[in-house]
This record gives C-alpha cells, sequence and structure tokens, in this order.
C-alpha cells in the first residue's frame, strides 16, 4: 500500500504527509519570484490555500477531499493559450507561443 500523500495547491504535485508543510511556503515563494518576472498581462493573483473541513471529531482531515481541492487549485493556475487552447503556466505559454501554430 502507498504512503498517504497530499498534492499542494499550488504546483500540483504529491508530497507526503510530513513535507507538504515544508514543501509549501517554498513553493510559494517560487510562485512569487516566477509571477514578478511574467510580463504584466499574463502575472495572476496569489493562488489560495483551499479550506476543508475536519470530518471527525479527533480533528482528522478527508484527504481525498483535500486532495480534490488542491488539484482544482493548481489547475486554475493554467493559462490558455490563444492559438491553440492549451493550458500551460504562465512561464511555459510564453514558451509554447514561440512555435504555437495556427492550423
Amino acid at each position: 500500500r502507498q504512503p498517504p500523500t497530499v498534492i499542494c495547491y499550488i504546483c500540483g504535485r504529491e508530497y507526503g504527509t510530513k513535507s507538504i508543510s515544508i514543501h509549501e511556503p517554498q513553493c510559494l515563494k517560487k510562485w512569487h519570484r516566477e509571477n514578478d518576472m511574467l510580463p504584466k498581462h499574463l502575472r495572476r493573483p496569489e493562488p489560495k490555500k483551499p479550506e476543508v473541513i475536519t470530518i471527525q471529531a479527533k480533528g482528522f482531515y478527508d484527504l481525498e477531499s483535500l486532495n480534490e481541492a488542491a488539484w482544482i487549485s493548481a489547475q486554475n493556475q493554467l493559462v490558455p493559450c490563444d492559438i491553440c487552447g492549451r493550458t500551460f503556466l504562465p512561464d511555459r505559454l510564453i514558451v509554447h507561443q514561440r512555435s504555437c501554430k495556427p492550423k
């Protein structure tokens, strides 16, 4: 059985339940650095951590709901290409658009 993982709401990658609390602040700093370097029209608001209510009296989170909310948040960070409609992170969209040709 695989150990439980948590999806980062910023980048969409999976991390262990112990390391996600270390990863998220670092990921957010990286997000800010990358966002600040983008052209103004591609900059986006800071992603907000989804709030998931505890489901048990012991204070446990519903890991499935938490991961689903984090995945949706990460997917909302993607920007569509004006030419082909595929979605990319804003810094990758710039690279993609150099070679994207209309059909």
